[in-house]
């Protein structure tokens, strides 16, 4: 009869009373007493065990050295158990200040090798060995296998469905405009000089967009423009003989009273 439960220990010898009671807290009742194996002295085998691949139901180990659960005994337990299979494991430690390392060590290796929902769980110790207080981890194979793949399933949420009543009474939206709204807009008139799409002064310009360019380009206000005055006499000289706050400094020689104006060539390179 192939087995469907399986203890494994590093001792010799074991109460076969304690081993059926805790197969059977394992399994919840499943497994008959005929259908366990018991295997002692399991570091004779090696890290393998001489059952076929997915055949059990319900494995459960008492070992003294935490460090016995290698990753080859770890891949070997995951080969015999059968999907969803239940794994009990207790370890027979001396509580001191290694022993919580060593039980949470054993649980990452359990994770790190594709067990699921790993977790401590009270339980009778199966085995008393001098004095040793029993530390029990439960954990189950996952129901998937290594490289399997399955379609996500997206819930569709349905769109409720607009009801229009013929009945109702809708608004019409023209009737919500006004006749001030229907009017058509008047646009302003063109100034004299007619600003086109440059947004300069055209040559005849009325409009005085002509003077504040100028303004702006020469940096002087209207007055100092158009009748320009020199309260030392040297403004319309030149840059040699104006003073160091003179309007007029960087601008050519000009006459006194006249227009002051820029040459065509004022821009123009010397070279």
């Amino acid at each position: 009869m192939t087995p469907k439960a399986l203890l494994l220990t590093d001792m010799v010898a074991v109460p076969i009373r304690e081993v059926l009671s805790a197969v059977d807290e394992a399994s919840s009742g499943l497994v008959a007493k005929d259908e366990v194996l018991v295997v002692t002295q399991c570091d004779s085998l090696k890290g393998k065990l001489p059952i076929r691949s997915a055949s059990l139901d319900v494995f459960v180990s008492v070992v003294k050295a935490p460090e016995f659960f290698n990753e080859q005994w770890l891949e070997e337990i995951g080969r015999v158990m059968k999907p969803s299979g239940k794994v009990m494991v207790q370890l027979l430690l001396k509580f001191d200040q290694r022993s919580h390392q060593q039980y949470a060590t054993l649980e990452r290796k359990l994770l790190m090798a594709g067990f699921a929902d790993v977790a401590s769980v009270k339980s009778n110790a199966i085995l008393d060995f001098n004095g040793s207080q029993a530390i029990t981890i439960m954990c189950k194979k996952a129901s998937w296998s290594m490289g399997s793949s399955f379609a996500l399933k997206k819930e569709r949420k349905a769109i409720p469905k607009l009801q229009i009543d013929d009945e109702l009474d809708l608004i019409d939206e023209d009737s919500l405009l006004t006749e001030e709204d229907l009017k058509k807009p008047v646009l302003p008139a063109d100034q004299d000089c007619g600003v086109g799409s440059s947004r300069k002064a055209c040559k005849n310009c009325t409009c005085g967009r002509a003077e504040a360019e100028e303004k702006v380009q020469l940096g002087l206000t209207a007055e100092q423009i158009y009748n320009p005055q020199s309260a030392c006499g040297n403004c319309g000289l030149g840059d040699a003989f104006r003073c160091s706050g003179c309007p007029y400094k960087g601008l050519p020689p000009f006459m006194l009273g006249e227009k002051v104006s820029l040459p065509g060539n004022f821009l123009a390179a010397d070279i």
